[in-house]
């Protein structure tokens, strides 16, 4: 269970060791309340007296013995007393893959992560929008974006492993999965190479949650039984392209519009048919999707106003998105029928 209360002004009692605690604090802080501090059941106090009646006790479960009878007491005269899970260990970097940029796609592990985090290096493809209520902790843009790096790499590697030494946890927030075209391998190498101790929280890649966003399912039992994951930031070779026609099955291309234009060509002269379906699925799970369906001899100039964020689709699969948006929306007519039969 979930709740929701304003804290603003309220008192609010966390217990627990100057450690365990920090991010708890720092929490409610963040909420409004005014925070009194218990660290030891024997009653070490900090930041002033303790209050009388506190509105609420948030006990910080940090492992010493001793904390119950004082929490019996408060829940015994009507405190409420919310149990909240200590701090990590300080100093270490967790890379979070944020999905294709909704709240809802985070995984448990990674709302955890930042819930613990001190510090949150994000870019643009993460869903950073919603950070503030996931953390209290201090937010840094790092993001990149089309020609116009804000934070090289190589400066977000040593911005992350300084912050780390300096004694923080530290999230590294990227859009869909590390270690999918996500240069998670080299910032993992980064804080190897420092001696920062570095893990690795799976994402929802966009490879597969943005083609099912607009209904494309990558595999179809009977029309596709495979699938190719591309990077679009670079052309592809002629030799690549020969691959890709000849393999089969659905090519996936993440952020592929600015090659949109050599991949068709090159996928025609490697004898892709010209008729093979097509999809530009721009801004996935965000305000103002899009999708625009051509086949690989007419993307081009169908796709003329499209921009990235974007990922492409080419297969048969294309076909079942169509097929089944006409089936959906032949079940809207009848209900719409229906609806007007039974108002006369």
């Amino acid at each position: 269970m979930q709740l929701s209360i304003d804290l603003t002004g309220r008192e609010v009692l966390v217990t627990g060791s100057d450690h365990a605690v920090r991010q708890a604090v720092r929490r409610y802080q963040a909420a409004g309340a005014v925070v009194s501090r218990l660290s030891t059941p024997q009653g070490a106090a900090h930041d002033g007296p303790l209050p009388e009646r506190p509105f609420l006790v948030a006990a910080v479960d940090d492992g010493q013995p001793g904390w119950e009878p004082l929490l019996a007491r408060c829940r015994t005269t009507g405190v409420p007393v919310a149990v909240e899970p200590a701090a990590g260990p300080a100093g270490h970097v967790t890379l979070v893959g944020g999905g294709p940029g909704t709240t809802e796609l985070l995984t448990v592990a990674a709302v955890d992560a930042l819930r613990d985090a001190d510090v949150v290096f994000y870019d643009r493809l993460a869903p950073c929008g919603d950070l503030p209520l996931l953390t209290s902790a201090e937010l840094v843009d790092v993001g990149k974006r089309p020609g116009h790096h804000k934070v090289s790499q190589a400066d977000i590697e040593k911005l992350m492993v300084a912050s780390a030494l300096d004694g923080n946890n530290v999230v590294r927030l990227k859009g869909g999965d590390p270690y999918v075209f996500g240069r998670g391998g080299e910032e993992v190498a980064a804080c190897v190479a420092a001696g920062v101790p570095v893990r690795v929280i799976s994402g929802v890649t966009s490879a597969i949650s943005v083609p099912a966003a607009a209904g494309i399912p990558v595999t179809h039992r009977e029309v596709s039984h495979m699938f190719t994951v591309v990077s679009g930031h670079a052309p592809l070779t002629e030799k690549e392209h020969m691959h890709l026609a000849g393999l089969g099955g659905t090519i996936v291309v993440l952020m592929g519009i600015g090659t949109l234009h050599q991949l068709a060509a090159g996928l025609r002269k490697a004898g892709m048919r010209p008729e093979m379906p097509m999809a530009v699925v721009e801004r996935g799970y965000r305000p103002g999707q899009r999708t625009t369906i051509a086949d690989l001899g007419t993307i081009t100039s169908a796709a003329a106003g499209c921009s990235n964020p974007a990922v492409l689709v080419i297969g048969e699969v294309v076909r079942v998105a169509e097929a089944n948006s006409t089936h959906a929306g032949a079940a809207a007519d009848l209900d719409r029928l229906a609806a007007s039969l039974l108002g006369s």
